[in-house]
């Protein structure tokens, strides 16, 4: 979906979530067939055109102003973050232009300078998440933050996928609600971020298949960057805790964020998180698969986990 189409949509999504008395206007201006403000409402009250309003959700106006955006941004009483995608939008895009989508896969190499990050805060969790929230790269206790993802393959491993389709994932979020909607508004914000990145484009099209959920959250078109917050765990191994995340975006690299959980020190939460870091990793060899190596002289055990 380019932007020019996103654009309309989100204005659609966002006007149907204001009421007239909002605004300060009458709640009996009319028979409305549809929730919300109309079109001319926002118009009038943004100070534009009715046309010019139209073409915009349209996407046929093009580069409107900041004063504009910034005028349709308060009457429909948009967050910062909201504003900010509402701008990213609004913008022309050489794909578009060309009519052709941006095709090209973000790498998946994590530098070594970020890999050593993971180890240096320990004993904290931490990860490295690409552009769609697929694992790249974490330390021992952010793996076992996600009880069960070390069964999938290195490539099926992404936060998103585990939230909405991992068994556990309801059990272990707390504040699951809240996580997923955070995830889909992450998503939202990404797909705007790099227009066309084919992995976002499958992940979006696998969870709105799948879950039902993740599909009825898509739909409400609700944006935000996700730089910090906080989750609530009920961990089969740490127990309760809740954890609060910063995520900051790694320098040279195709949108890939090291994600790092802390808990303030002396505190319930605190030693419940030093649990997983006392807790060996969900991928270290077993004693057979120690046994196996040695007997094969690799680096890597060679057998399956489970082999008789």
């Amino acid at each position: 979906m380019g932007s020019r189409t996103e654009l309309g949509e989100f204005l659609r999504t966002r006007r149907s979530r204001i009421t007239p008395e909002e605004v300060g206007l009458p709640s009996s201006a009319g028979i409305r067939r549809t929730a919300g403000l109309r079109r001319e409402e926002v118009a009038i009250l943004a100070g534009v055109s009715i046309e010019y309003y139209r073409r915009l959700e349209q996407g046929k106006q093009q580069r409107p102003s900041g004063a504009v955006l910034a005028a349709i941004a308060q009457v429909l009483k948009l967050s910062e973050d909201e504003h900010r995608h509402l701008t990213e939008l609004s913008r022309s895009r050489p794909h578009e232009v060309a009519g052709q989508a941006h095709q090209r896969r973000a790498s998946r190499t994590v530098r070594d300078e970020v890999r050593r990050m993971l180890d240096v805060v320990l004993p904290y969790p931490a990860c490295v998440l690409s552009r769609s929230s697929d694992l790249l790269a974490a330390n021992d206790p952010a793996l076992c933050l996600f009880p069960g993802i070390e069964e999938w393959p290195e490539r099926r491993r992404n936060t998103a996928r585990y939230a909405f389709l991992h068994p556990a994932a309801r059990q272990l979020y707390g504040n699951w609600d809240d996580v997923a909607r955070g995830v889909v508004a992450h998503l939202r914000t990404a797909i705007v971020l790099h227009p066309g990145a084919p992995e976002l484009q499958e992940l979006v099209s696998e969870l709105s298949e799948h879950s039902p959920e993740f599909a009825d959250l898509w739909r409400r078109y609700d944006v935000r960057t996700r730089t910090n917050g906080r989750k609530v765990y009920h961990h089969p191994v740490a127990g309760s805790m809740t954890l609060t995340y910063e995520a900051f975006d790694v320098a040279r690299s195709d949108g890939q964020r090291l994600v790092v959980y802390q808990a303030a020190p002396h505190t319930r939460d605190h030693d419940a998180l030093l649990l997983l870091a006392r807790r060996p990793s969900p991928l270290a060899p077993t004693a057979w698969e120690y046994a196996a190596q040695a007997r094969n002289g690799a680096g890597e055990p060679t057998a399956e986990r489970g082999a008789p």
